[in-house]
């Protein structure tokens, strides 16, 4: 079997100069969770150069950019996996229902979509009401309260809560799930 390696794109021109052109970019679908999670990426890798510099550069670390470094990450997590939940993409085990009777297995699917909005809405409502619990209660280093970093999480399950109940209208709306049609994805509607 040969392969003619000319039949794919031509990007090396009669030049001799490479020659290959993008597709455009499109960020207009990008949610404003996705913005919140890179912006705290982004700060979080400024974090640990500091703490990269400090420690090996001038041999004297800053106490606060491990602490800070670990609630930005935090802060990533929490608001990084709304977007898992918008796009569905969160580990799941579909190989039970390509054993169950459809009806069964539809049935199953729906539950777990109620159930992934009623966890994740009782959660924000946990993390408020450890909030106020928390009061005025300090980081160890730095002097801000932690509330500053319970509130991105709370951010981050309102946002879960709400992509959830989205998802689960997409498949309302649709008449199956991802668990039902593997080969699916949010984007199929």
């Amino acid at each position: 079997m040969s392969v003619d390696i000319d039949a794919g794109p031509k990007v090396m021109g009669d030049d001799g100069e490479f020659h290959a052109v993008d597709d455009a970019v499109d960020l207009s679908g990008t949610p404003i969770e996705a913005w919140f999670a890179l912006a705290l990426f982004w700060a979080l890798a400024g974090v640990v150069s500091v703490q990269f510099v400090t420690r090996y550069v001038f041999n004297d670390s800053a106490s606060w950019t491990e602490e800070i470094a670990r609630y930005l990450l935090i802060g990533t997590v929490f608001v990084g996996a709304a977007i898992g939940v918008a796009k569905n993409n969160h580990i799941q085990v579909d190989l039970l229902y390509r054993y169950l009777p459809p009806g069964i297995a539809h049935g199953l699917s729906r539950a777990v979509d109620l159930l992934r909005a009623a966890f994740f809405a009782a959660m924000t409502v946990l993390t408020v009401l450890m909030m106020q619990k928390m009061g005025n209660y300090q980081m160890t280093i730095i002097d801000l309260p932690m509330n500053i970093v319970y509130g991105v999480c709370l951010f981050g399950f309102a946002a879960m809560a709400v992509r959830s109940l989205w998802v689960l209208k997409v498949h309302w709306q649709r008449g199956y799930s991802v668990l039902e049609r593997p080969e699916s994805q949010m984007t199929d509607r």
